[in-house]
Formats: C-alpha cells, sequence, structure tokens
C-alpha cells in the first residue's frame, strides 16, 4: 500500500503546490543555464540571451523557490514532520536553504551582469559565467533533493 492512499485529502493541495513550485523551479534553471551557456558561444545574441537568463531567473525561479520552499513547509507541519529525523527531508532543507544563498547570489551577479553589458555595450562576460555556475550548481543540488524526495533514502 502506498502513502498516497492512505493520505489525508486536505494533505493533497499543499503537496500538489510543492510538487509544482519545484518542478517549474528546475525547468527554470535549466532555461537559465540553457541560455547563459548558449550566449558564452555566440556573441551576436549574447545580450539578449543574459537578460532573457536574468530575467526568467528574476521572475521564474524567485517565485517558484518561493512557492517550493513556503509549501514544504506547510505540508511537513500538517504531517508532522516538523521535528522528523529523516535523512530525505535533512537533504531538503539543506538544499533549499543552501539554494536560497544561491539564488541570492545569482540575482546579484545576474543583475550586475545586465547593468554592466547596458553601460558597456556588451561588458559583464565574467560575471554571467559565474552565474552560469552558481545556476548549475543550483541545479545539481535540487535534482539530488528531488531524487531523496522521491526515493526517501533511510
Amino acid at each position: 500500500m502506498t502513502t498516497a492512499a492512505i493520505r489525508p485529502d486536505d494533505w493533497n493541495f499543499p503537496l500538489l503546490l510543492h510538487v509544482l513550485g519545484a518542478m517549474v523551479l528546475v525547468g527554470g534553471l535549466v532555461a537559465v543555464v540553457s541560455g547563459l551557456v548558449i550566449a558564452w558561444r555566440r556573441d551576436e545574441a549574447q545580450t539578449l540571451l543574459t537578460r532573457l537568463a536574468f530575467r526568467t531567473l528574476l521572475f521564474v525561479v524567485l517565485p517558484s523557490y518561493l512557492l517550493m520552499r513556503i509549501t514544504a513547509q506547510w505540508v511537513a507541519s500538517r504531517e508532522k514532520l516538523d521535528d522528523a529525523d529523516l535523512a530525505w527531508i535533512s537533504i531538503g532543507y539543506i538544499v533549499t536553504d543552501a539554494g536560497a544563498v544561491i539564488l541570492l547570489l545569482s540575482l546579484i551577479l545576474g543583475y550586475l551582469g545586465v547593468r554592466r553589458a547596458r553601460s558597456e555595450g556588451g561588458g559583464g562576460r565574467g560575471l554571467f559565467r559565474a552565474l552560469t555556475v552558481l545556476s548549475s550548481i543550483l541545479l545539481v543540488a535540487l535534482l539530488v533533493a528531488m531524487w531523496a524526495m522521491t526515493t526517501k533514502p533511510i
């Protein structure tokens, strides 16, 4: 018998929002990383792609992160898992707490890079490369957390 079959129905909506936030977050990060990597190789589209990556980070990744994190806490409190010492919950909290710092740094780097590119006419390459690395680290960490959430090791 699966856990979903015995979960009360009033937990489904927060869990749906949590999963939706996580999926949009990962999809947004894939778009950001893809756009930035392509911008490394194409000089003619660099400004457009880096601006698009920053806007995706700001308008897709940040809200979906907030949705995922807030609803994760909501689900944990509904299921009385706030004080549970489970590895998959610990992994989720570690990744999302560290992810908040990485996301904040990424937003700052992206803002500075877009601003520098606008003022210098194509500058800010180093900032966007750092943004690519940070976004890639966050993406990999979130995939590890998703693995932990779905397999629930120990």
